[in-house]
């Protein structure tokens, strides 16, 4: 190891932070990971690690783990309002909705959280107050009111990173995409299948039911408003309001607005990309969803987060200076992040149509696309040497 930093301390103990320690300790980093929570936070709904994520779990040894922890999803179902089956796309490779690397990002944190223990310092319950840096050192205080002194931070936080608030302020910008979205866990019933059930309704609203390994089903509710700051309502409020956007949309309404009234891990927010002109700030950064979340619409923000850590670690590990690593990882990331950020045309308008005639039109085209022949002229086109864990990006070996 080139680089003489070897102090770091990383906030966030989700999917970007672990990875990011787990590199660092083998680059023989001393790592110190701090966690808001007071103990990990393992709720949430499917992640998809695939490309280049998939191939970094693999180098992690970890890649058996994720596909034993897989939710047994066996494909999506597109269904009308009487639950009737209007296309079908079973599980497949990486350019599926399920694939087989599907597993809950709770169970993906506990295998990271286990892969790196004993190698990182992990503190839960705190979180970081103050930042004030120099050319030698960055200090912190916590929100206990304890200092601590490192080499480099890096925010590894979230989407709502406190933390990035702290090194760049308004700086990055949240780009609201026009879409709201509740994630919650609910009971399994003798009607649930080990198939991924969406329901598209009139109003511009998606129901989405999906089959986890843990004898539970995972519920989605997603709805267009160009409303901003809904986010910010108390959870009471929030509720009420799921509960009136559901109201009307058929299918399984009734059973999701049973379980928001129960539920007390309802998880609600806008769905937002965070565009940020630099990732870096003296000594200090930012990595996975508190630096450049691409949204849930892309199934890309668990790679992004995964390929992230790997190559800033990399970077460190091959520079003497930090200044110079963070430079070079840019420069590799950057146009990753740009493209993985680029939604496709009328993501999300074209998923959440207001009309009947446009949840209709929806469901005829993912019959046409589900069916036979589209399949067998699709096959004809896929190379059959196709690697899911290619992607558009250079995996380096920093050994």
């Amino acid at each position: 190891m080139k680089n003489k930093v070897k102090k770091v301390l990383v906030s966030g103990a989700s999917i970007a932070g672990p990875t990011l320690a787990f590199w660092l300790t083998k680059y023989g980093f001393d790592v110190t990971l701090i966690e808001r929570s007071k103990s990990l936070r393992l709720g949430g709904q499917n992640l998809d690690i695939r490309g280049a994520g998939r191939a970094i779990a693999r180098m992690m040894d970890i890649e058996k783990e994720i596909l034993k922890a897989n939710t047994g999803e066996i494909g999506l179902q597109f269904v009308n309002r009487d639950n009737k089956i209007e296309a079908a796309f079973p599980m497949g490779d990486g350019d599926s909705f399920t694939s087989e690397a599907e597993i809950l990002r709770g169970d993906l944190v506990n295998i990271l959280y286990n892969r790196t223990k004993d190698q990182v310092n992990y503190i839960f319950g705190k979180y970081i107050k103050t930042i004030n840096q120099d050319d030698s050192s960055v200090k912190v205080t916590y929100s206990d009111g304890e200092n601590a002194v490192f080499d480099l931070l890096i925010a590894a936080d979230g989407v709502r990173s406190t933390t990035r608030q702290l090194l760049f302020g308004d700086e990055p910008k949240i780009k609201f995409v026009g879409l709201y979205n509740a994630w919650y866990t609910i009971p399994k019933k003798e009607t649930d299948t080990k198939w991924a059930r969406w329901y598209t309704a009139p109003g511009s609203r998606v129901l989405l039911i999906r089959p986890d390994n843990h004898g539970t089903m995972r519920a989605s509710f997603s709805f267009l408003s160009d409303r901003m700051g809904y986010q910010e309502l108390p959870d009471g409020e929030q509720k009420q309001l799921l509960k009136e956007k559901l109201s009307g949309a058929g299918w399984e309404e009734r059973r999701l607005m049973e379980e928001i009234e129960k539920n007390d891990d309802v998880y609600f927010d806008g769905i937002s990309q965070i565009h940020a002109p630099r990732w870096f700030n003296g000594r200090s950064g930012m990595i996975g969803d508190a630096a450049y979340c691409p949204t849930p619409l892309t199934g890309m923000g668990t790679t992004l987060a995964m390929v992230g850590a790997y190559l800033l670690a990399g970077e460190l590990s091959r520079h003497d200076k930090h200044e110079d690593a963070f430079l070079a990882y840019e420069k590799r990331m950057r146009p990753y992040v740009e493209d993985v950020q680029q939604l496709p045309p009328g993501v999300p308008w074209l998923a959440h149509p207001k009309t009947r005639f446009g949840v209709s039109l929806v469901n005829t085209v993912a019959g046409i696309m589900a069916s036979r022949p589209v399949k067998i002229i699709s096959k004809l086109f896929v190379s059959k040497e196709k690697d899911i864990t290619k992607d558009k990006i250079e995996l380096p070996d920093f050994n």
